[in-house]
């Protein structure tokens, strides 16, 4: 489970608009140079979430513990293979995003929410009016300080790269 909201964090951060490249008023877009470079593919972000699972796939073996038919193990034996797949996919996460807690105060203290923190809290309860306000810290939240994406070097017009490609032995 915690695999996968993880897994669904990184999407929606990759997805988000507030992780888009703005564009320069003051930089005039000329399309007729002929040193500008050619325009992104169309499916280039989601080639880049794909780059995403490949790296989480080669150091933790995430798509092949999700894809595979787990009710057939043992609980033990699915503990066993889940810190592996933690172990590889914290590395690769690490790699990819530095992430910080949004309050640095621990669990259960009380803090204070500024009327303006919109986006960096989730008010639950008896919320009324727009606060500032005052409650239990339950989850201190994470944010991503820096982003280092594996960049796809060469998408085909129309086929997005594969996680990982057939492995195949030749004796």
């Amino acid at each position: 489970m915690a695999l996968a909201l993880a897994l669904w964090l990184v999407l929606k951060a990759l997805t988000a608009p507030d992780y888009l490249p703005s564009v320069e008023a003051s930089e005039p877009v000329r399309a007729a140079e002929s040193s500008a470079a050619p325009p992104a593919p169309k499916n280039a972000a989601e080639a880049e979430v794909i780059a995403v699972l490949s790296a989480l796939q080669n150091k933790g073996r995430l798509v092949d513990f999700l894809m595979d038919d787990i009710s057939k193990y043992s609980d033990a034996q699915v503990g066993a293979a889940a810190r592996v797949v933690h172990q590889g996919c914290k590395g690769a996460f690490g790699e990819m995003f530095t992430v910080e807690p949004v309050v640095k105060a621990a669990e259960g203290s009380k803090i204070d929410v500024p009327p303006n923190g919109g986006e960096l809290y989730r008010l639950s309860g008896s919320v009324s009016g727009e606060g500032p306000h005052s409650g239990v810290l339950v989850h201190k939240g994470w944010r991503v300080s820096n982003v280092n994406l594996p960049r796809v070097l060469k998408v085909e017009e129309g086929k997005l790269p594969p996680i990982a490609p057939a492995q195949v032995e030749i004796k």
